[in-house]
């Protein structure tokens, strides 16, 4: 049973990526997903399908999205979807369904009380099965089936680390700035340390030397590695990747009130990472040269341990 895993790119195909192996349909299984230097890297070596990319409530690029899965689901090849989202889990699950395929949704684990816009509208689709990775809203019709948090511990070491070595991720959407946290970070890191800036569409009147809209992922990816101290918004892709190069990040989400997402999942979010000691929650107006400090004094690891995804194949 070739099993379609349709995700967008950023947080919702890191998601999907880590929980493909809980799932147990990497045999057979072929991705859906936007072109882009993380796709590329992450699903590496893997049958990969490029759909026209899609943003936040695009509506235009959900049409788009929409009629590439009309032509790739029409063959019979494909018995079941499975997305993290985002519009383009609808694209999909709506042509899916009429042909008869299986529809599986895991909400987004940065949704800590409630399921996102796509996956209200997911439950509309005829027999989709639905699933959180928060236990909390788990009802009769959300299946709580596990997080793709479990099995990473943190460990505070004894010594202190020098903060030298900084990564400040702000994410890249093209609609919503953070400039309340980059103001903060430009006067509270410390002048003589080594700090790459990847701002994405966020502009203060006087930008910090170097500051980049979008870096590579691989280097990105190498200079979390290198890194004493992570600085990121409370995005689950940013999240997965600190965690992944062994680190607590200082995690800030971002604010409705100050038009920094569409609404404030990202709070929840960083609550949540905090309680797990995976993260260390702050304020954009409140991070701390301490903070950083003690960041750093942390480690992530992987226990090697966890328990598959439950879910109804």
């Amino acid at each position: 049973m070739t099993t379609l895993l349709v995700a967008s790119t950023g947080g919702h195909l890191a998601e999907l990526h880590g929980l493909a192996p809980r799932l147990g349909v990497q045999g057979d299984c072929v991705w859906v997903t936007f072109d882009s230097p993380q796709s590329r890297s992450l699903l590496d070596g893997q049958e990969v399908i490029h759909v026209p990319p899609a943003t936040t409530r695009d509506a235009v690029g959900a049409l788009r999205d929409l009629l590439a899965a009309r032509r790739l689901l029409g063959g019979g090849r494909f018995r079941r979807v499975v997305s993290t989202g985002a519009s383009v889990a609808m694209s999909f699950f709506l042509p899916a369904a009429r042909h008869g395929l299986s529809c599986h949704y895991i909400e987004s684990a940065t949704r800590t009380d409630g399921p996102s816009l796509t996956g209200r509208l997911a439950a509309k689709v005829p027999r989709t099965r639905l699933y959180t990775q928060h236990p909390g809203w788990a009802d009769g019709r959300w299946s709580y089936g596990g997080s793709i948090f479990d099995g990473h511990v943190a460990t505070r070491q004894t010594t202190p680390r020098p903060v030298s070595r900084i990564v400040v991720a702000l994410g890249t959407h093209d609609r919503f700035g953070f400039p309340r946290l980059l103001r903060r970070l430009v006067h509270v890191l410390p002048p003589e340390a080594e700090v790459l800036w990847q701002v994405g569409s966020t502009v203060i009147p006087r930008m910090p030397a170097g500051a980049r809209r979008e870096v590579p992922y691989a280097e990105m990816q190498q200079a979390m590695r290198e890194a004493d101290v992570i600085v990121t918004h409370a995005g689950v892709g940013c999240a997965l990747a600190a965690m992944g190069s062994g680190h607590r990040a200082v995690f800030v989400p971002r604010r409705r009130r100050h038009g920094e997402h569409v609404d404030d999942h990202q709070v929840g979010m960083a609550r949540e990472l905090d309680r797990r000691g995976l993260a260390l929650a702050r304020e954009a107006d409140e991070v701390t040269a301490g903070d950083l400090a003690e960041a750093a004094r942390w480690t992530v690891t992987t226990t090697g341990a966890v328990t598959p995804f439950r879910w109804t194949a």
